[in-house]
């Protein structure tokens, strides 16, 4: 019931209330109470507790009387304190004043009457504000209104307090752990007045080393006042100026300097000329610049610069080496500039010369580039009729062969066959050439199979290996790559033609090897090789390497395939040991494989021997070509049928009252008709789909892409006997495909 901690008040006032409510309990249980012996036994009861707690009543108040002897010895000591403190110092409990020194309250005498237990540190700081002994009251009430507000983030604060007598204080503001407010009053009166005598002694001191520095310069340097009086000035600038002494000592006005300057004639009076606006000058603009010539014969750079407190910093400079070096240089740059002109108006001629010279020249590669371009679309154009002749020629070489095959004129005719392949590979070449020389002309990519290439021309040479006595043979490849397929083609050949005719016993290998993401297709020989030294130059035009028998040709196979591999980005390379073989190798880029590679393991494309026993409706505009190939197909035992045009080609269809077994028409009709048009008209007009060839000389890629929308066989003329017959055998055998595959 009674808390140890407590107060000795406080514990004295409980031990009474108890005390009085043991008394009434006694009380009342003795008016209710029947056994005298029962109230005697409560009496001494009552009187034992009223014994314990009078001794504890009494040792309570010996404790409180000695705790209030401590408090009163401590707060004297505290006032002692307080009071041998050099500073004031006060103390705030909950923002009002507890407790103070002396000095606190003395500081400023005619608000100490203010300053009493109670009052507010707001309160406290207005008082100081209306001190009569403030050496600064402005700047005081500002500090003190800042203090009023109280510090940033309620830490702590502090100021500086100015007196009137010199006199300054340092009030300090502080905040304790218990929330309470410490001020304390510190006279840094000595510190001050030491840290300005200090101040004012570095100032002298670097007043000293400042005029020191300006005696030792080279320039004239002379500070002049707000008023435009002389304050600090330089020997160099009077001797510079070459003004008496007395004129710059200090307190004389910038003006009459002036006017000494001009009176005396001592610089040019072109240069001074505005001299009496020269003040007006520097007030509106901050500086002054004027170059002066003396009458001494210096040349001086005048400078005037504004300084903060409104005076002006004169400084001057000998310029007079550098003014004479800029003249000559001035002078010289003069005779320079005119050295220059004179080769500028020269070069001017000779460039003059030279636009003209460009120009005769361009005009003239334009006259050339014209001819070229005129002779190469004219090769280009005429091909159509440069090979239908020879197409007919080599139809009509065949069936004469084969009509003097067992006679004195077989060897007649087979030289003469000889010839004409020469020719026409000569041919071929020219105009493999004028087409990629053509800026009208472009190379068509596509994506096919390699494989149906490589078997196209193994085919087409096997025959021409196996009279040679050479094994030509293939590996078979089903990689899909992306290039031009008919320029592709025809290097392929050249390659191989070039391995067969340089090969006198062995093999000739055409195969294709993969390279990561590419292919290279590959032409192996067991021939008579090549030097290292002509590596290079074989792939040039009309070049043959030096161990090449004469008469083996004109040396533009290699280059057709070099040009042509140089436009589609194929890599072409060449390795080769004298006397052992060559392989060449083309590098060629590979595209996604399709679900099969048509004619990589194609129809067997071998030449028969039996007749063909089938109609064959030939739609051919030329009378010659029309002659020649019926000749040559009636030798092989077909029926023909020749027509000259489409309207001529329904009509014998007509006439027979049935579908032919095959047709081969010309793409180049006469007027608008085409060989398009002939295979669709019999194809409606028969209501079959009848097999169809396409023999022609165009070069375009046009004529491909309609093989593969109206499902027709591509045939290059001039007409390679050897593919044609398989190629009739194959289209008649079985029926034709969806998609049907073009054959150079």
């Amino acid at each position: 019931m009674i808390d140890p901690n407590a107060p000795p008040e406080v514990t004295i006032e409980r031990q009474a209330r108890i005390i009085d409510a043991l008394v009434r309990r006694a009380s009342r249980q003795h008016e209710v109470g029947d056994s005298a012996y029962a109230l005697f036994q409560s009496a001494v009861t009552l009187q034992g507790q009223v014994w314990a707690k009078t001794r504890d009543l009494e040792r309570t108040s010996s404790e409180l009387e000695i705790a209030r002897f401590d408090r009163e010895q401590t707060q004297r000591r505290l006032t002692e304190a307080l009071d041998a403190m050099e500073g004031g110092f006060a103390l705030f409990n909950e923002g009002r004043l507890q407790v103070c020194n002396d000095l606190f309250k003395s500081i400023l005498p005619d608000i100490s009457a203010r300053i009493l237990p109670g009052l507010t540190v707001e309160d406290y700081f207005r008082a100081l504000q209306t001190s009569r002994h403030l050496a600064d009251p402005d700047r005081a009430c500002r500090d003190l209104a800042e203090a009023i507000r109280g510090p940033a983030g309620g830490a702590s604060m502090s100021f500086v307090l100015e007196l009137q007598a010199d006199r300054w204080f340092q009030i300090s503001q502080q905040r304790t752990r218990s929330g309470n407010i410490i001020l304390l009053q510190t006279e840094i009166t000595d510190i001050v007045r030491k840290n300005r005598m200090e101040k004012d002694l570095l100032i002298d001191m670097q007043a000293h080393y400042l005029q020191a520095a300006f005696d030792h310069m080279s320039l004239g340097i002379c500070t002049f006042s707000r008023a435009g009086e002389v304050t600090i000035r330089n020997g160099r600038f009077r001797e510079l100026l070459g003004v008496p002494y007395t004129l710059v000592r200090d307190g004389t006005e910038f003006t009459t300097i002036l006017r000494h300057i001009r009176d005396n004639r001592l610089v040019a009076e072109a240069d001074i000329a505005d001299i009496d606006h020269w003040p007006t000058e520097l007030r509106h603009e901050g500086r002054l610049r004027k170059r002066l010539h003396h009458a001494g014969g210096r040349v001086l750079d005048l400078h005037v610069h504004l300084l903060p407190d409104r005076g002006f910093l004169v400084d001057i400079a000998d310029v007079t080496l550098e003014s004479r070096a800029t003249e000559l240089l001035e002078k010289r740059v003069r005779e320079r500039t005119h050295e220059l002109t004179e080769a500028n108006r020269r070069l001017r001629e000779q460039h003059e010369e030279q636009r003209r010279v460009e120009e005769e020249l361009r005009l003239a590669k334009e006259e050339v580039e014209a001819a070229m371009s005129s002779k190469t679309r004219f090769l280009a154009a005429a091909s159509h009729d440069l090979l239908q002749p020879v197409n007919a020629a080599k139809l009509l070489i065949s069936t004469l062969a084969e009509m003097a095959e067992g006679t004195d004129m077989a060897r007649l005719t087979d030289r003469l066959a000889g010839s004409f392949a020469s020719m026409e590979s000569l041919l071929h070449a020219l105009l493999d050439i004028s087409r990629l020389e053509s800026t009208g002309s472009a190379l068509t990519p596509t994506e096919f199979c390699l494989g149906t290439v490589m078997r196209s021309v193994v085919e087409d040479q096997a025959m021409v290996a196996a009279q040679k006595g050479l094994r030509l043979d293939m590996e078979p490849c089903s990689a899909w790559v992306r290039s031009d397929r008919e320029y592709l083609t025809r290097s392929l050949r050249n390659l191989v033609v070039n391995a067969i005719q340089y090969t006198e016993r062995g093999r000739v290998l055409v195969g294709c090897r993969r390279r990561g993401d590419r292919v290279v297709l590959q032409v192996w020989d067991t021939g008579i090789g090549i030097l290292p030294a002509d590596h290079a130059r074989i792939f040039e035009e009309f070049a043959r390497a030096d161990n090449v028998p004469p008469g083996s040709g004109m040396g533009l196979g290699l280059s057709i395939v070099e040009r042509t591999c140089r436009h589609l980005g194929h890599q072409l390379s060449v390795h080769s040991e004298p006397g052992r073989g060559s392989v060449f190798s083309i590098e060629i880029g590979t595209v996604l494989p399709r679900d099969d590679c048509p004619g990589a393991t194609g129809p067997d494309l071998s030449n028969g021997e039996a007749d063909l026993n089938l109609i064959v409706l030939i739609v051919e505009n030329d009378p010659e070509v029309l002659f020649a190939t019926t000749q040559k197909l009636e030798s092989w035992g077909a029926s023909v049928l020749a027509a000259g045009s489409t309207v001529e080609a329904v009509r014998l269809v007509d006439e027979i009252g049935m579908a032919p077994d095959v047709v081969l028409a010309d793409y180049q009709l006469d007027g608008d008709d085409t060989g398009i048009a002939a295979i669709k008209a019999l194809r409606a007009a028969t209501g079959s789909h009848i097999p169809a060839i396409m023999i022609t000389a165009d070069q375009g890629d046009e004529v491909l892409r309609a093989g593969l929308t109206e499902d027709f066989t591509v045939l290059r003329k001039p007409v390679q006997l050897s593919r044609l017959r398989p190629l009739i055998d194959w289209k008649t055998r079985a029926p034709a495909p969806l998609s049907d595959e073009s054959i150079a």
